[in-house]
């Protein structure tokens, strides 16, 4: 789920689309990097890994954090929420970044 102001619209990749509860022509760029970069992940994986590591990491970090810390520290969102704002990011990113960022990074809140 993004925030986008106050409005908050459920948005997911679920390879090979992109699922979301806005109408297509409405889908801002910054979610749809977001997305991107989540389909990107997937292929690295081969697909279906990725959502066992996706599901794992949430349950281990949920054991220590409410929901939403849980989610944001999930290192594939780390990686999206880190560079959903930057446009050239899809064109530069590196296969496999989600593993080499900084601990820290994609938590701030926006």
């Amino acid at each position: 789920m993004l925030s986008l102001g106050s409005r908050r619209h459920h948005t997911m990749a679920l390879w090979p689309f992109i699922i979301t509860s806005l109408p297509k022509n409405q889908i801002p760029a910054r979610v749809k990097r977001h997305e991107i970069i989540h389909l990107r992940q997937q292929i690295e994986m081969l697909i279906l890994p990725f959502y066992l590591w996706y599901g794992l990491e949430y349950l281990w970090h949920r054991l220590r954090h409410d929901s939403y810390t849980a989610y944001r520290m999930i290192s594939f969102e780390r990686e999206a929420w880190a560079n959903d704002r930057r446009c050239g990011y899809l064109r530069r990113r590196k296969p496999w970044n989600w593993i080499w960022l900084r601990y820290d990074e994609g938590l701030q809140t926006d």
